[in-house]
């Protein structure tokens, strides 16, 4: 991913973070927002935001199954800086519904826009085919010790 698009994927953050502000919908901090089977619901994202997330996201036990969201831990988010746009609008507060809706229609149209100007394709899912397409880390290699830094005096 470009620069340029991480710049305007960042700009599409902002205003969507800003209309979200604006809206006011309260949030119980219950977690449901990250346990998608449980509450019936699927994160989608684009491929421009998978690739943000896992740029800045700590590593996740794989596979990831389409239950929940990996970054969640102890009911709070790992990954917060990163996180796509579902995360950043969804709440399920019943009277931001509506508004909801329309945030995330403008932000996805955005997004679409994104990826039209710089020709590459419109790839659009959940959150666990992303992960799930990402690479293991190596393992770690036991037989080199880890350094450590000698202090400075």
């Amino acid at each position: 991913m470009t620069e340029s698009v991480r710049d305007e994927l960042r700009v599409i953050y902002a205003a969507a973070d800003a209309a979200v502000r604006a809206a006011g919908p309260r949030c119980e901090a219950s977690g449901r927002c990250c346990r998608f089977t449980e509450y019936g619901h699927t994160l989608f994202l684009s491929a421009f935001e998978a690739e943000l997330l896992l740029e800045g996201a700590p590593e996740y036990p794989r596979p990831v199954s389409r239950d929940g969201c990996p970054f969640q831990i102890d009911g709070l988010c790992t990954a917060r800086d990163a996180r796509p746009l579902g995360c950043r609008i969804y709440f399920c507060d019943p009277t931001y519904q509506e508004r909801m809706t329309a945030i995330t229609e403008e932000a996805v149209a955005a997004l679409k826009r994104v990826a039209e100007t710089h020709g590459t394709g419109w790839h659009y899912a959940p959150l666990h085919h992303f992960l799930n397409a990402r690479p293991e880390p190596p393992p770690a290699d036991s037989m080199t010790p880890t350094r450590t830094p000698l202090p400075v005096v």
